[in-house]
Protein backbone atom coordinates (compact mmCIF):
# COMPACT_ATOMS: atom_id res chain seq x y z
CA UNK A 1 0.00 0.00 0.00
CA UNK A 2 3.52 2.11 -0.05
CA UNK A 3 4.62 3.65 -3.32
CA UNK A 4 7.96 2.59 -2.21
CA UNK A 5 8.33 -0.83 -0.26
CA UNK A 6 11.75 -0.82 0.06
CA UNK A 7 12.30 2.92 0.60
CA UNK A 8 9.90 2.70 3.32
CA UNK A 9 11.85 0.00 4.95
CA UNK A 10 15.11 1.69 5.04
CA UNK A 11 13.45 4.79 6.47
CA UNK A 12 11.47 2.68 9.24
CA UNK A 13 14.28 1.05 10.26
CA UNK A 14 16.53 3.94 11.27
CA UNK A 15 13.89 4.85 14.52
CA UNK A 16 13.17 1.05 15.50
CA UNK A 17 17.01 0.14 15.70
CA UNK A 18 17.76 3.58 17.82
CA UNK A 19 14.99 3.07 19.90
CA UNK A 20 15.83 -0.40 20.69
CA UNK A 21 20.17 0.67 21.70
CA UNK A 22 18.36 3.16 23.82
CA UNK A 23 16.39 0.88 25.73
CA UNK A 24 18.83 -2.11 25.52
CA UNK A 25 19.47 -1.96 29.33
CA UNK A 26 15.32 -2.12 30.13
CA UNK A 27 15.19 -5.10 27.60
CA UNK A 28 17.56 -7.71 29.82
CA UNK A 29 15.58 -7.07 32.72
CA UNK A 30 14.20 -10.59 34.54
CA UNK A 31 11.98 -9.22 36.64
CA UNK A 32 8.20 -9.77 35.49
CA UNK A 33 6.10 -6.52 34.69
CA UNK A 34 2.70 -6.12 37.13
CA UNK A 35 -0.27 -8.43 35.79
CA UNK A 36 -2.18 -6.67 33.02
CA UNK A 37 -5.73 -6.86 33.38
CA UNK A 38 -7.36 -10.12 32.02
CA UNK A 39 -7.40 -10.58 28.13
CA UNK A 40 -8.18 -12.64 25.32
CA UNK A 41 -6.89 -14.36 22.46
CA UNK A 42 -6.81 -12.02 19.68
CA UNK A 43 -8.70 -13.60 16.57
CA UNK A 44 -5.64 -13.17 14.69
CA UNK A 45 -3.72 -15.79 16.27
CA UNK A 46 -3.05 -18.93 15.32
CA UNK A 47 -5.58 -21.35 16.74
CA UNK A 48 -4.60 -22.39 20.07
CA UNK A 49 -1.96 -19.55 20.75
CA UNK A 50 -2.76 -17.25 24.38
CA UNK A 51 -0.83 -14.54 23.04
CA UNK A 52 -1.00 -11.62 21.94
CA UNK A 53 -3.75 -11.03 24.26
CA UNK A 54 -6.18 -8.09 24.02
CA UNK A 55 -7.37 -6.56 27.08
CA UNK A 56 -10.71 -4.65 28.00
CA UNK A 57 -9.25 -1.64 27.51
CA UNK A 58 -7.56 -2.54 23.74
CA UNK A 59 -4.06 -2.95 24.90
CA UNK A 60 -2.50 -5.95 23.55
CA UNK A 61 0.04 -8.35 25.64
CA UNK A 62 2.64 -9.92 23.00
CA UNK A 63 4.91 -12.88 24.44
CA UNK A 64 7.75 -13.88 22.45
CA UNK A 65 10.37 -16.94 22.87
CA UNK A 66 14.03 -15.76 21.85
CA UNK A 67 16.46 -17.10 24.13
CA UNK A 68 20.00 -16.02 22.96
CA UNK A 69 18.26 -12.56 22.36
CA UNK A 70 19.55 -9.42 23.54
CA UNK A 71 17.18 -7.09 22.57
CA UNK A 72 13.06 -8.07 21.57
CA UNK A 73 10.07 -5.38 20.29
CA UNK A 74 7.19 -5.87 18.40
CA UNK A 75 5.79 -2.62 16.29
CA UNK A 76 3.91 -1.89 13.37
CA UNK A 77 4.78 -1.71 9.75
CA UNK A 78 3.19 1.56 8.88
CA UNK A 79 4.09 4.84 10.53
CA UNK A 80 0.19 5.74 10.67
CA UNK A 81 -0.97 2.77 12.38
CA UNK A 82 -3.22 3.08 15.22
CA UNK A 83 -0.24 0.74 16.93
CA UNK A 84 1.67 3.40 18.32
CA UNK A 85 2.58 4.31 14.19
CA UNK A 86 5.91 1.70 14.00
CA UNK A 87 7.33 2.97 16.93
CA UNK A 88 8.37 -0.24 19.01
CA UNK A 89 7.13 -1.15 22.08
CA UNK A 90 10.19 -3.10 24.17
CA UNK A 91 9.91 -6.52 25.37
CA UNK A 92 11.37 -7.31 28.36
CA UNK A 93 13.18 -10.46 29.70
CA UNK A 94 11.02 -12.38 32.31
CA UNK A 95 12.89 -15.52 32.67
CA UNK A 96 16.46 -17.54 31.76
CA UNK A 97 13.74 -19.24 29.15
CA UNK A 98 13.72 -16.63 27.26
CA UNK A 99 10.44 -15.76 27.46
CA UNK A 100 9.82 -11.72 25.89
CA UNK A 101 6.55 -9.65 26.94
CA UNK A 102 5.50 -6.16 26.56
CA UNK A 103 1.73 -4.70 27.15
CA UNK A 104 0.96 -1.95 25.11
CA UNK A 105 -0.41 1.30 25.60
CA UNK A 106 -4.17 0.80 23.82
CA UNK A 107 -4.40 0.37 20.10
CA UNK A 108 -6.52 1.57 17.38
CA UNK A 109 -9.16 -0.92 16.69
CA UNK A 110 -8.52 -2.65 13.02
CA UNK A 111 -6.05 -4.33 11.49
CA UNK A 112 -2.26 -3.79 11.74
CA UNK A 113 0.57 -5.38 9.56
CA UNK A 114 3.47 -5.87 12.67
CA UNK A 115 7.02 -7.76 13.11
CA UNK A 116 8.52 -9.02 16.48
CA UNK A 117 12.34 -7.43 15.85
CA UNK A 118 14.88 -9.58 17.39
CA UNK A 119 18.15 -7.63 18.12
CA UNK A 120 17.22 -5.45 14.96
CA UNK A 121 15.90 -8.01 12.39
CA UNK A 122 12.01 -7.97 11.70
CA UNK A 123 10.36 -11.46 11.75
CA UNK A 124 6.96 -12.68 11.84
CA UNK A 125 5.20 -13.78 15.13
CA UNK A 126 4.48 -17.44 15.26
CA UNK A 127 1.62 -17.20 17.59
CA UNK A 128 -0.28 -14.75 14.79
CA UNK A 129 -1.53 -15.71 11.50
CA UNK A 130 0.12 -14.14 8.19
CA UNK A 131 -1.22 -12.09 5.83
CA UNK A 132 0.29 -10.69 2.28
CA UNK A 133 1.35 -7.39 2.76
CA UNK A 134 4.38 -5.50 1.86
CA UNK A 135 5.29 -7.73 -0.47
CA UNK A 136 5.74 -10.69 1.90
CA UNK A 137 3.66 -12.26 3.86
CA UNK A 138 3.29 -10.95 7.14
CA UNK A 139 2.15 -11.00 10.61
CA UNK A 140 -1.48 -9.85 11.20
CA UNK A 141 -3.67 -8.38 14.53
CA UNK A 142 -6.58 -8.20 14.54
CA UNK A 143 -7.99 -5.94 17.25
CA UNK A 144 -11.81 -5.56 17.32
CA UNK A 145 -14.02 -2.67 17.61
CA UNK A 146 -16.54 -2.54 20.63
CA UNK A 147 -18.25 -0.25 18.38
CA UNK A 148 -18.51 -2.39 14.99
CA UNK A 149 -19.57 -5.37 13.96
CA UNK A 150 -20.61 -5.14 10.19
CA UNK A 151 -17.55 -7.64 9.34
CA UNK A 152 -17.52 -10.26 12.01
CA UNK A 153 -19.07 -13.60 11.76
CA UNK A 154 -22.57 -13.73 12.67
CA UNK A 155 -25.45 -16.52 12.47
CA UNK A 156 -26.20 -15.44 8.82
CA UNK A 157 -26.05 -17.85 5.26
CA UNK A 158 -22.65 -17.45 4.08
CA UNK A 159 -21.86 -16.95 0.17
CA UNK A 160 -18.30 -18.83 -0.92
CA UNK A 161 -14.78 -17.12 -2.27
CA UNK A 162 -14.23 -19.86 -4.85
CA UNK A 163 -10.41 -19.92 -6.05
CA UNK A 164 -10.14 -19.60 -10.15
CA UNK A 165 -7.47 -19.77 -12.44
CA UNK A 166 -7.77 -18.15 -16.48
CA UNK A 167 -4.92 -17.96 -19.55
CA UNK A 168 -3.93 -14.50 -19.70
CA UNK A 169 -3.33 -13.60 -23.69
CA UNK A 170 -1.85 -10.07 -22.27
CA UNK A 171 0.97 -11.69 -19.75
CA UNK A 172 1.19 -15.09 -21.56
CA UNK A 173 0.62 -16.47 -17.49
CA UNK A 174 -2.01 -18.73 -15.86
CA UNK A 175 -3.11 -15.93 -13.02
CA UNK A 176 -5.80 -17.10 -10.37
CA UNK A 177 -8.91 -14.70 -9.00
CA UNK A 178 -10.92 -14.73 -5.76
CA UNK A 179 -14.16 -14.48 -6.55
CA UNK A 180 -16.94 -13.69 -3.84
CA UNK A 181 -20.53 -15.65 -4.37
CA UNK A 182 -23.23 -14.58 -2.29
CA UNK A 183 -25.06 -16.85 -0.29
CA UNK A 184 -27.46 -19.56 -2.58
CA UNK A 185 -25.51 -18.86 -5.55
CA UNK A 186 -25.72 -22.66 -6.37
CA UNK A 187 -29.33 -23.35 -6.06
CA UNK A 188 -30.58 -20.25 -7.86
CA UNK A 189 -31.22 -21.64 -10.97
CA UNK A 190 -30.63 -19.07 -14.13
CA UNK A 191 -30.43 -15.98 -11.94
CA UNK A 192 -27.83 -14.06 -13.12
CA UNK A 193 -25.42 -11.40 -11.17
CA UNK A 194 -23.71 -8.16 -11.49
CA UNK A 195 -20.06 -7.68 -11.23
CA UNK A 196 -17.86 -5.71 -8.37
CA UNK A 197 -14.01 -5.87 -9.73
CA UNK A 198 -12.59 -4.81 -6.65
CA UNK A 199 -9.10 -4.07 -6.46
CA UNK A 200 -6.28 -4.43 -3.48
CA UNK A 201 -3.15 -2.00 -2.61
CA UNK A 202 0.43 -2.25 -3.77
CA UNK A 203 2.13 -4.58 -2.15
CA UNK A 204 -0.85 -7.13 -1.25
CA UNK A 205 -2.44 -9.41 -3.59
CA UNK A 206 -5.75 -11.23 -4.88
CA UNK A 207 -6.27 -12.34 -1.46
CA UNK A 208 -6.26 -9.62 0.51
CA UNK A 209 -9.67 -8.16 0.60
CA UNK A 210 -11.01 -11.79 1.62
CA UNK A 211 -8.38 -12.14 4.67
CA UNK A 212 -7.32 -8.64 6.08
CA UNK A 213 -10.41 -6.82 4.30
CA UNK A 214 -13.23 -9.34 4.90
CA UNK A 215 -15.08 -8.45 1.87
CA UNK A 216 -17.11 -11.61 2.16
CA UNK A 217 -18.12 -11.45 5.46
CA UNK A 218 -19.07 -7.53 5.26
CA UNK A 219 -21.37 -9.34 2.38
CA UNK A 220 -23.15 -11.71 3.89
CA UNK A 221 -24.05 -9.12 6.51
CA UNK A 222 -25.03 -7.05 3.96
CA UNK A 223 -27.07 -9.55 2.19
CA UNK A 224 -29.22 -10.77 5.29
CA UNK A 225 -29.80 -7.43 6.47
CA UNK A 226 -31.41 -6.54 2.90
CA UNK A 227 -29.42 -3.71 2.31
CA UNK A 228 -27.61 -4.71 -0.94
CA UNK A 229 -28.28 -6.53 -4.66
CA UNK A 230 -26.63 -9.76 -4.43
CA UNK A 231 -23.28 -9.37 -6.27
CA UNK A 232 -20.46 -11.29 -7.53
CA UNK A 233 -16.84 -10.05 -6.53
CA UNK A 234 -13.87 -10.81 -8.67
CA UNK A 235 -10.52 -10.06 -6.66
CA UNK A 236 -7.58 -10.13 -8.96
CA UNK A 237 -3.70 -9.73 -8.02
CA UNK A 238 -3.25 -5.90 -9.73
CA UNK A 239 0.03 -6.67 -11.22
CA UNK A 240 1.43 -7.94 -14.65
CA UNK A 241 3.54 -6.98 -17.44
CA UNK A 242 3.61 -8.15 -20.78
CA UNK A 243 6.16 -10.95 -22.29
CA UNK A 244 9.30 -9.58 -22.97
CA UNK A 245 8.67 -5.85 -21.85
CA UNK A 246 10.50 -5.75 -18.44
CA UNK A 247 10.50 -2.23 -16.77
CA UNK A 248 12.69 -1.63 -14.35
CA UNK A 249 11.36 1.80 -13.95
CA UNK A 250 7.63 0.80 -12.87
CA UNK A 251 5.74 -1.48 -10.54
CA UNK A 252 5.21 -3.77 -13.03
CA UNK A 253 1.65 -3.09 -13.27
CA UNK A 254 1.63 -1.41 -16.13
CA UNK A 255 -0.21 -4.52 -18.23
CA UNK A 256 -2.65 -4.87 -15.37
CA UNK A 257 -5.49 -2.51 -17.30
CA UNK A 258 -5.39 -5.24 -20.08
CA UNK A 259 -5.46 -7.78 -18.55
CA UNK A 260 -8.96 -6.39 -16.78
CA UNK A 261 -10.13 -5.39 -20.11
CA UNK A 262 -9.19 -8.59 -22.41
CA UNK A 263 -8.77 -11.60 -20.11
CA UNK A 264 -10.11 -10.72 -16.62
CA UNK A 265 -13.78 -9.69 -17.27
CA UNK A 266 -14.09 -12.52 -20.37
CA UNK A 267 -12.84 -14.91 -17.68
CA UNK A 268 -15.48 -14.29 -14.59
CA UNK A 269 -18.30 -14.18 -17.29
CA UNK A 270 -17.49 -17.59 -18.84
CA UNK A 271 -17.31 -19.27 -15.33
CA UNK A 272 -19.87 -17.53 -13.37
CA UNK A 273 -23.70 -16.66 -14.52
CA UNK A 274 -23.24 -12.65 -15.00
CA UNK A 275 -25.39 -9.92 -16.31
CA UNK A 276 -22.79 -8.79 -18.99
CA UNK A 277 -24.29 -5.51 -19.35
CA UNK A 278 -22.24 -2.36 -18.43
CA UNK A 279 -24.75 -1.20 -15.62
CA UNK A 280 -24.08 -4.22 -14.22
CA UNK A 281 -20.34 -4.17 -13.97
CA UNK A 282 -18.64 -1.96 -11.27
CA UNK A 283 -14.55 -1.33 -10.65
CA UNK A 284 -13.47 -0.49 -7.39
CA UNK A 285 -10.15 -0.63 -5.35
CA UNK A 286 -7.89 0.82 -2.44
CA UNK A 287 -4.41 3.17 -2.40
CA UNK A 288 -3.01 1.75 -6.04
CA UNK A 289 -5.95 -0.51 -7.38
CA UNK A 290 -8.25 2.83 -6.38
CA UNK A 291 -6.02 4.59 -8.85
CA UNK A 292 -6.36 1.50 -11.13
CA UNK A 293 -10.18 1.48 -11.10
CA UNK A 294 -10.58 5.11 -11.86
CA UNK A 295 -8.11 4.73 -14.72
CA UNK A 296 -9.97 1.31 -15.91
CA UNK A 297 -13.19 1.84 -15.10
CA UNK A 298 -13.37 5.93 -16.38
CA UNK A 299 -11.33 5.19 -19.75
CA UNK A 300 -13.86 2.22 -20.57
CA UNK A 301 -17.31 3.23 -20.25
CA UNK A 302 -18.40 0.62 -22.73
CA UNK A 303 -17.50 -1.73 -19.78
CA UNK A 304 -18.35 -0.14 -16.76
CA UNK A 305 -21.13 2.50 -15.28
CA UNK A 306 -19.83 2.46 -11.52
CA UNK A 307 -16.36 3.30 -10.69
CA UNK A 308 -15.08 3.98 -6.98
CA UNK A 309 -12.15 4.97 -5.62
CA UNK A 310 -10.80 4.16 -1.50
CA UNK A 311 -7.69 6.70 -0.48
CA UNK A 312 -7.03 5.91 -4.10
CA UNK A 313 -3.70 6.91 -5.63
CA UNK A 314 -4.88 9.38 -7.46
CA UNK A 315 -2.43 12.79 -7.62
CA UNK A 316 -2.95 15.75 -10.16
CA UNK A 317 -6.25 15.56 -10.79
CA UNK A 318 -8.21 17.56 -13.32
CA UNK A 319 -11.68 17.26 -14.44
CA UNK A 320 -10.94 18.60 -17.75
CA UNK A 321 -8.24 16.57 -18.68
CA UNK A 322 -7.59 13.43 -16.84
CA UNK A 323 -8.30 9.84 -17.87
CA UNK A 324 -8.40 11.00 -20.92
CA UNK A 325 -11.04 13.65 -20.33
CA UNK A 326 -14.01 11.22 -19.30
CA UNK A 327 -14.92 13.83 -17.04
CA UNK A 328 -14.71 16.77 -19.16
CA UNK A 329 -18.49 17.01 -20.02
CA UNK A 330 -20.10 16.73 -16.64
CA UNK A 331 -23.91 16.07 -18.77
CA UNK A 332 -22.02 13.40 -20.61
CA UNK A 333 -20.30 12.21 -17.38
CA UNK A 334 -23.71 11.95 -15.46
CA UNK A 335 -25.32 10.07 -18.12
CA UNK A 336 -23.05 7.45 -18.54
CA UNK A 337 -22.54 7.23 -15.22
CA UNK A 338 -24.63 5.10 -12.20
CA UNK A 339 -22.46 6.05 -9.60
CA UNK A 340 -18.78 7.47 -8.80
CA UNK A 341 -18.03 7.20 -5.13
CA UNK A 342 -14.62 8.42 -3.71
CA UNK A 343 -13.88 8.03 -0.23
CA UNK A 344 -10.55 8.54 2.23
CA UNK A 345 -9.62 9.27 5.87
CA UNK A 346 -9.08 12.12 7.06
CA UNK A 347 -5.61 11.42 8.84
CA UNK A 348 -4.35 9.41 5.62
CA UNK A 349 -1.42 10.90 3.57
CA UNK A 350 -3.24 10.76 0.38
CA UNK A 351 -6.43 12.45 1.65
CA UNK A 352 -5.11 15.80 0.41
CA UNK A 353 -5.33 14.39 -2.76
CA UNK A 354 -8.39 12.83 -2.14
CA UNK A 355 -10.10 16.08 -1.10
CA UNK A 356 -8.98 17.53 -4.77
CA UNK A 357 -10.68 15.16 -6.76
CA UNK A 358 -13.80 16.03 -4.62
CA UNK A 359 -13.28 19.52 -5.10
CA UNK A 360 -12.68 20.02 -8.76
CA UNK A 361 -15.63 16.99 -9.90
CA UNK A 362 -17.88 19.07 -7.65
CA UNK A 363 -16.87 22.26 -9.10
CA UNK A 364 -17.25 20.75 -12.15
CA UNK A 365 -20.78 19.83 -11.39
CA UNK A 366 -19.63 15.92 -11.93
CA UNK A 367 -22.23 14.07 -10.11
CA UNK A 368 -20.48 11.57 -7.39
CA UNK A 369 -20.59 10.56 -3.48
CA UNK A 370 -17.90 11.66 -1.22
CA UNK A 371 -16.84 9.80 1.68
CA UNK A 372 -14.66 10.85 4.67
CA UNK A 373 -14.59 9.95 8.45
CA UNK A 374 -11.42 9.10 11.31
CA UNK A 375 -8.64 6.80 9.77
CA UNK A 376 -5.79 6.50 7.91
CA UNK A 377 -4.03 4.34 5.41
CA UNK A 378 -5.39 1.21 6.61
CA UNK A 379 -8.19 -1.36 6.37
CA UNK A 380 -10.42 -0.32 9.20
CA UNK A 381 -11.00 2.65 7.29
CA UNK A 382 -11.74 0.15 3.60
CA UNK A 383 -13.71 -1.75 5.32
CA UNK A 384 -16.04 1.22 5.99
CA UNK A 385 -15.93 2.39 2.49
CA UNK A 386 -16.85 -1.08 1.30
CA UNK A 387 -19.90 -0.84 3.95
CA UNK A 388 -21.12 2.13 2.45
CA UNK A 389 -20.73 1.66 -1.16
CA UNK A 390 -21.31 -1.63 -1.68
CA UNK A 391 -25.30 -0.80 -1.19
CA UNK A 392 -25.12 2.18 -3.56
CA UNK A 393 -23.97 -0.30 -6.51
CA UNK A 394 -26.26 -2.19 -9.35
CA UNK A 395 -29.63 0.63 -9.05
CA UNK A 396 -30.49 3.09 -11.57
CA UNK A 397 -30.83 6.57 -11.12
CA UNK A 398 -33.98 8.42 -10.07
Amino acid sequence: MRTDILQADMAHSLPWLAALLTAAALSTATAAPPPAAEGVPAPSNVRGREYPKIHPDLSVTFRATAPNAKTVAVAARAADSGMNGNTPFVMKRLDDKGTWEVTTTPLRPGFHYYDLIVDGTKVNDPSSETYFGWNQQTSGLEVPDPALDFYSVKNVPHGDVRVIRYKSSVTGQTRQSFVYTPPGYDTSGNTRYPVLYLQHGSGENETSWTWQGKANLIMDNLLAGKKVQPMLIAMDWGYGTKPGQPNPGGRGNEAFPDVVIHDLIPAIDAKFRTRKDRHSRAIAGLSMGGGQAMNIGLTNLDKFASVASLSGAVRNFDSKTSFGGALADAKSANAKLDLLWIGCGKQDGLYKAATTVHESLAASKVEHVWFEGEGSHEWQVWRKHLYDLAPRLFKSKK
